[in-house]
């Protein structure tokens, strides 16, 4: 039997270079989510009223956090 000398399914390797910038907008993205379905509240708010809160309301307590 003979091995081929390339791999066809090998996945190719990605330059950490090339992956940072986008991690850390992911990583944004998600801080952002995170603090208007978590923290988006009272004390802690910061747009006046509950318009944000009532829009989020129902996916914050399918995420586990509770709000009253």
């Amino acid at each position: 039997m003979t091995t081929p000398a390339l791999c066809a399914a090998c996945p190719a390797a990605i330059p950490f270079a090339d992956i940072l910038p986008w991690a850390i907008f992911g990583g944004l993205l998600f801080a952002i989510g995170l603090y208007f379905v978590g923290v988006e509240q009272g004390a802690a708010a910061l747009f006046d009223g509950a318009k944000v809160h009532g829009f989020l309301h129902d996916g914050r307590h399918l995420l586990g956090f509770p709000c009253h």
